[in-house]
This record gives C-alpha cells, structure tokens and sequence, in this order.
C-alpha cells in the first residue's frame, strides 16, 4: 500500500507527539523539495502568523495542544510547525487539491468518496492514523506528515465524515488557521455540532467540508472562508473539486487552475450520469477518471498544480454504521475499517 496503518491514544499532547514522531525521519527532506515552503520563508516571524497563533489557541486550545505536541514529537520549533500549518491560510497557491463525490443510494445508504491529491513527493509517504483521543470520539484520518489530521479524508467514532478541498481564495484576513478548523470538526459528535462549530469560528483561509453522519440523512457541502460559510444540501448526487461552485460563493475572489476547472467540470458530468442504482463501484470509476489532459485522478508528472493522487477513499454510510475504504491508485488494493468501532 502507498500508506502505513498506524493506531495511536493518548491524551491531546500525546497524540500529537505521536504524529510528530512518524513525521519526524522525513521532515528534512520533504520540506527542503517543497516549493510551498520555500514560498512559506518570508512569513517566519511576521506578526500576522503571531495572530493566527493566538486565534488559533483562544479559539481550539485542545488542537493547540496537539499542534504543540507536533512540534515536539517533530523536533521542531513550534513557529515552523505552525507556519507549515497555516499555509493556505498565507499562500493562495499551494500543492494541495482533491475530488470528492456524494450519493445517496437507493437502498438509503450515503456515500462519501474522495481522491487526496498532493505533492507527489509523498506517495508512499503518509499514513492512515487511528486515534484514540481521552477526551473527545477519536478518528481515522489519512495524514500527511507535520500536517494536523483532518485536513484530507477522515471519519470519527461518533460516525461523522468529512472530506477536504482546498479552496483557493484570495481572501486573507485574521482567523483560525483552516487546518485547526478541519481537526476540530473531527471531534464533533453531529452535523449540526459541526456546523455550528464552522459558523461560529473566523476563518483565516478557505476549505470545502464534505459531511456526513450515520445518525443522519442529510449530506452537506459546506464552502468555509474568510466572512463567509455556505451550507448546501447535497441532494442524490454531487461532486466538488478546488474552488467555489456555490450561488453564494461564485463571486468572492479566488484562484481557479485549469486542473480544478476540468475535474470539476468532468465529475459533474459523470454523476449526472448515474443510474437510479449507483453505488461504491460508480463512485470508485468516477475517481480513477483518466479522461482528458487534466483528468480526475492525477499520476502525471507534469500535473500543472504539481499534485498528484495519493489515496482514494470511499466512506458508506448506515444507520449506526461508517465503513471506510482505502485504495491505492497504483495497485488498487484496499484497506477496510469500521470506523465507529473502538481499535482493539
């Protein structure tokens, strides 16, 4: 598999000393290839990321304090832990992408599915973190190393899901990094928890939350950013890619590359395309898409966003019920977890 399953528990700090330490062997040389943080340098010290900092352990102190415990489990000083943290709250460009899709089924089942696009340089090098939190439901996340979990793919034990795209807006404005925001959204028990909690926090930088729960029908698009949260309902069918497809986001201000406008434009023409009796091998096809020069799953050394697909996930939904699927985009081979079951 292009990822390792790791289990970990402990307390905020113990966990996030835990993710520092497996990121902890690769840091130097992801960091020193990444065209990100070479772009991320001038902020060292800058008193704007002073503000997201501040922001960030008023408004998530128990995130903090894994952000804290990153740092230390990294080696790290916890300034760099934080700007990595926050780059897309700084850059309105960065290696992060992603494709999600959504169904309702049939037979009453929810589907959550989702290619996590990235630097390239990282397949093969993340993991998929099981976590067992003593104070909060505990996740499964796909983790990218120094990256809070949350950001990606992840479901927790209180059966809510969540998928991440990465917004490209040109809004930069005094908030909670998004990054935090995401993580924190992994600790609600509901979707209405999890709406209130995207509603009620400043939003420093912008991402696209797709959610959904086993104790509730509905499934929703939530596009978060600075002054402004839009909630859609998703209905049967549903796709999203990098950037604001919302009537009420259409107009704010934002980066949009030829690569998030053809994905978006292709799996909308795909679900479309499904018959009343959809399910899991319909949204697996729409995600390791390769059709046109810029297609759906990204293996292409020239990718003009520099990302590429690290992992396919594929969530179903039941009452009481969230089983998570891992495919790796060269072998297709998978990972099956219940998510709402205790690690033993």
């Amino acid at each position: 598999m292009a990822y390792k399953y790791v289990r970990i528990a402990g307390s905020r700090r113990e966990t996030g000393i835990a993710l520092g330490k497996l990121a902890r062997p690769l840091m130097d040389a992801y960091l020193d290839q990444s065209p990100t943080w070479e772009a991320l340098r001038p902020w060292r010290g800058h008193p704007f990321l002073q503000t997201l900092g501040d922001q960030a352990r008023q408004s998530l102190p128990a995130v903090w304090e894994e952000l804290e415990g990153l740092a230390e489990g990294m080696r790290l000083p916890l300034e760099d832990v934080l700007l990595w943290n926050c780059r897309g709250d700084l850059l309105h460009k960065t290696t992060d992408g992603c494709t999600s899709v959504a169904l309702k089924a049939a037979d009453g089942s929810r589907w959550i599915a989702h290619n996590e696009d990235g630097d390239p340089f990282l397949y093969g090098r993340c993991h998929l973190v099981d976590v067992a939190l003593d104070d909060a439901p505990g996740y499964v996340s796909f983790y990218y190393p120094g990256s809070l979990p949350g950001h990606t793919f992840g479901a927790n034990r209180a059966g809510l899901v969540q998928t991440i795209n990465n917004l490209r807006t040109r809004q930069r404005q005094p908030g909670v990094p998004r990054m935090l925001v995401a993580r924190a959204v992994l600790d609600c028990a509901t979707l209405d928890d999890a709406l209130a909690l995207l509603d009620s926090l400043p939003h420093a930088g912008g991402f696209h939350h797709l959610l959904g729960s086993a104790h509730d029908e509905r499934l929703l698009s939530v596009e978060a950013m600075p002054g402004l949260t839009s909630v859609l309902e998703t209905g049967a069918r549903y796709g999203h890619a990098n950037h604001m497809v919302h009537a009420d986001t259409t107009g704010q201000l934002q980066v949009v590359t030829d690569s998030s406008r053809a994905r978006q434009h292709r799996i909308e023409r795909i679900v479309d395309g499904w018959s009343p009796g959809a399910g899991s091998d319909d949204l697996l096809a729409a995600l390791f898409d390769t059709e046109g020069e810029l297609p759906i799953l990204r293996t292409g050394a020239d990718d003009p966003d520099e990302e590429n697909t690290l992992a396919t996930a594929v969530f179903e939904i039941r009452e009481a019920e969230v089983t998570l699927r891992v495919y790796d985009r060269k072998t297709r081979a998978d990972i099956a977890l219940d998510v709402m079951s205790d690690p033993q």
